[in-house]
């Protein structure tokens, strides 16, 4: 009978060999049993791998799988964010047609409206802003098909977090009183002052004292200083408008360059002019060889003006006081003028000359004075504001002997048109009149016809 060969496995088949033989066995060995320096030697990979969990799994064959590339209105899936809106993945976005040509930093503004220019233009210095693979600036033009990588966006600190800028004031209390002081008018979008004569409206050449450098002195209670939105002559006074938000400014600046806005000055004038209500159109330029600074009437190359001016009353014929509206906003357009009708502002010696001044006691200052602004609000409503005189139109004015109960007159848009009475009756009985004549007319028709 012939012996069974020994079952694989058995006792003897241990250090792989078989039991009673000098040769190896068939079966591969195992790690089991072997010594560790066996198991794996320096450099060379484990002989097992550990099972991986089953969401690992998932995730690797997620990612093994190819995804199509996102259209430029939408990303490949991102993990879940720590705060909404960040993505804290690498995003592809495939040009449309829609974005050929277009320059990258359009793109951005059309797309990813809240990645600013700054950002894109650090993303691209650094080399994370690539098209197609390759390094992009924010300029470059991009074709359709193109792919655009974008960096992972960056988590904005929350609002609470943000280091607040401290405006440093730096105006004495009395500056700070002084500019007050000015106030006439404030609500949430505007302030109105009473700019004293002297005091120029914006900083210039050996000029420190101006209304810009004492904006700070009018915060209040809001977090921006107010911001200017028209001019006045530095020795004209009166009402000067402020905005106190970006809002603001951008409604008063608009309705200045559509002319809603109104501005009513009153002036005393050398002489009393002809016409008591009449309009002047005049082009104002630059006079030349005055570095800019002086404004003269050129029919040829000036910019349309037109002013108009209403007088109030008068001194017999040394001197008048007039109303004056702007309504175009030429640099000195009432001063140039009152003065090219041969009627200079008193005080005005740049424009009048040795004539625009007054002798006894009036005073050498300039009389001319923003009375009033009315200009409609951002919300709502009107801001109409008039200013009181300096001292020295005051005083000028009581020593010529004019009644200040005189000095403001309606605008045009409130006066009541409504017809009176007398009106009616003055109407109809025009209207009987051409009538009549229109009747005569046809009977000398006809009788020329029979006459004929």
């Amino acid at each position: 009978m012939k012996g069974r060969p020994p079952a694989k496995g058995g006792a003897g088949s241990r250090g792989g060999k078989t039991a009673g033989s000098g040769r190896p066995s068939d079966r591969k060995p195992t790690g089991r049993g072997k010594p560790a320096a066996l198991r794996k030697r320096d450099g060379d990979k484990p002989g097992f791998k550990p099972r991986a969990p089953a969401a690992a799994k998932s995730a690797a064959a997620r990612s093994a799988t190819p995804r199509p590339a996102a259209a430029a209105a939408k990303t490949s899936p991102a993990k879940p964010n720590p705060a909404k809106g960040v993505s804290l993945d690498v995003r592809q976005y495939r040009v449309v047609a829609d974005d050929d040509g277009i320059r990258l930093d359009r793109w951005f503004q059309r797309h990813l409206p809240d990645v600013g220019f700054n950002l894109v233009s650090r993303w691209s210095r650094t080399g994370q802003l690539r098209v197609d693979g390759a390094r992009a600036a924010p300029g470059d033009r991009i074709s359709e098909g193109q792919m655009i990588r974008v960096p992972p966006a960056e988590q904005k600190p929350e609002a609470a977090d943000r280091p607040k800028r401290a405006r440093v004031v730096d105006l004495t209390p009395d500056e700070i009183a002084y500019a007050q002081d000015m106030v006439i008018h404030r609500d949430a979008q505007a302030i109105v002052i009473n700019k004293p004569p002297g005091l120029a409206t914006q900083g210039g050449t050996k000029t420190d004292a101006h209304v810009d450098k004492l904006l700070d002195a009018l915060l209040f209670d809001a977090e921006s200083r107010p911001k200017l939105v028209h001019r006045l002559d530095k020795d004209t006074s009166g009402a000067l408008l402020l905005a106190r938000t970006s809002r603001a400014a951008a409604h008063f600046a608009k309705a200045f360059s559509s002319r809603t806005a109104r501005k009513v000055y009153w002036a005393l004038v050398m002489g009393v002019p002809s016409i008591e209500d009449g309009m002047i159109e005049l082009p104002i330029a630059k006079q030349p060889g005055t570095g800019g600074e002086k404004m003269h009437v050129d029919e040829e190359e000036g910019l349309p003006a037109r002013s108009r001016y209403r007088v109030i009353e008068r001194a017999g014929n040394r001197a008048a006081w007039v109303e004056l509206q702007p309504y175009t906003g030429r640099t000195h357009q009432l001063r140039v003028h009152m003065a090219a009708i041969g009627h200079p502002i008193v005080g005005d010696g740049k424009y009048g000359g040795k004539e625009a001044f007054l002798s006894g006691t009036i005073s050498r200052k300039m009389h001319l004075h923003a009375r009033r602004i009315r200009v409609d609000h951002p919300d709502g409503g009107r801001v109409d504001m008039t200013a009181e005189l300096p001292t020295h139109f005051a005083n000028s004015l009581n020593e010529l002997g004019f009644d200040l109960a005189l000095g403001d007159m309606p605008l045009d848009d409130e006066i009541d048109r409504t017809p009176t009475r007398e009106d009616e009756k003055k109407a109809a009985r025009q209207h009987a009149k051409q009538y009549r004549k229109g009747r005569k007319g046809e009977r000398r028709a006809r009788g020329s016809a029979r006459n004929a």
